[in-house]
């Protein structure tokens, strides 16, 4: 973790369903402090998120938490940030599979949204068909410009298929089997970088 935030990762997501509360929230801060350990490593930034769990996410000390299709709602979520002194303003983020979902979100509150699978995964089975490219162009389109909101793009995202989905209107990329899959992450990570930060060049 400290290697791939070191070269380039700027966000992480802690997903672990196998670990029961106490146990998920020491490993939260494990990777928290490594990954931030990375970050000072390149004089940068990262944020640390948590899936589902905003209870861990808070207890953790983490930056937000990242809402599955059987989490609370983002409003509700929003709120228990706030009442209960989560760390800063708190990133919201949802999981969606349909452009529709992704614009349902952004209007709910969220900060941002996955948008999956835009391709096969590379870490897991399929499990619903490959959206497409076009599925992150009809998002954007139907987002509308939305400032603040970031759409990310998910499901077998490597190098190349990075800058496409970049051309088709992400903002960003969820990245998993192409960097823990990866011989050496920190390379896999310095490759996607590169190819993120040509991309966004490009775009602006």
């Amino acid at each position: 973790m400290r290697a791939a935030v070191a070269a380039g990762v700027d966000w992480v997501q802690v997903r672990d369903r196998t670990l029961a509360g106490g146990a998920l929230r020491a490993f939260v801060e494990q990777v928290a402090r490594a990954a931030r350990e990375g970050a000072a490593e390149r004089a940068g930034a990262v944020r640390v998120l948590v899936n589902r769990r905003l209870d861990v996410a808070l207890a953790a000390g983490a930056d937000g938490v990242h809402l599955g299709f059987d989490a609370m709602g983002v409003a509700d979520a929003r709120r228990a940030w706030r009442e209960l002194g989560g760390s800063g303003p708190g990133l919201i983020g949802a999981a969606t599979h349909a452009p529709e979902e992704v614009a349902e979100a952004a209007a709910a509150g969220a900060d941002y949204a996955h948008l999956a699978p835009i391709f096969d995964p590379l870490s897991k089975r399929r499990e619903r068909p490959a959206l497409g490219t076009a599925a992150l162009s009809r998002a954007s389109h139907l987002l509308g410009g939305r400032r603040g909101f970031v759409l990310l793009a998910q499901g077998g995202i490597d190098g190349q298929r990075a800058a496409e989905a970049l051309d088709a209107g992400a903002g960003g990329v969820a990245v998993t089997g192409a960097v823990l899959a990866a011989t050496h992450s920190a390379e896999a990570v310095t490759r996607l970088r590169a190819t993120l930060d040509r991309a966004t060049r490009h775009a602006r």
